[in-house]
């Protein structure tokens, strides 16, 4: 089985941005999908900004990046334009590395002018980085995240419902573009 590597572009874990990475690796994992986070915020900072494709931890990025079956870009939008942290990834994975993959944009904002960053900024960029399966992305607003002095951090029943639909068939999707895995049998004589 393959796996769906989310790229996480939030500031801190509790973040809303970060709050929705949690709920989408716990809806896709209850698909039966096996997922992987990558924090971009986690990467040492010099060697991110630097390009250093040496450095060990961005090398592991790169490769956990290329060996995903599917893609989840999470993203706060911030003045209509993605974190700089997603930007930064990106300009460092190899030509071709998307290519094949589905990619899933995923962003938070604070108003319904922000969705303007999925299909305006986000997904022109995917396909700008040589993605050639960019689905249609999904936007939720921050006043559909609970904050942590509401109990818990978590997506709203309602933003959750229609972020489901958006998860189903992504996994879908997923599994469609995986190779078929034939199982060998063994030759009788």
């Amino acid at each position: 089985m393959g796996s769906i590597l989310i790229i996480s572009g939030s500031p801190s874990p509790s973040a809303r941005a970060g709050v929705l990475v949690r709920h989408v690796s716990d809806e896709l994992r209850g698909l039966g999908e096996h997922t992987r986070l990558l924090s971009v915020r986690d990467l040492p900072t010099v060697s991110l900004l630097a390009e250093d494709t040496t450095d060990p931890a961005i090398a592991a990025a790169i490769d956990e990046v290329a060996a995903a079956d599917g893609i989840v870009v999470a993203s706060p939008v911030y003045r209509a334009a993605y974190s700089g942290l997603i930007k930064s990834l990106l300009d460092l994975l190899p030509s071709g590395t998307l290519a094949g993959k589905a990619v899933l944009p995923l962003a938070t904002g604070g108003t319904q002018g922000h969705l303007v960053a999925i299909d305006g900024v986000l997904r022109p960029l995917l396909f700008a980085m040589g993605a050639t399966k960019v689905l249609a992305g999904h936007f939720v607003l921050d006043q559909m995240i609970a904050d942590e002095h509401e109990g818990h951090a978590h997506v709203r029943p309602l933003a959750a419902a229609a972020l489901g639909e958006v998860l189903t068939g992504f996994a879908e999707t997923v599994r469609r573009r995986r190779p078929a895995v034939v199982p060998l049998v063994p030759l009788t004589g």
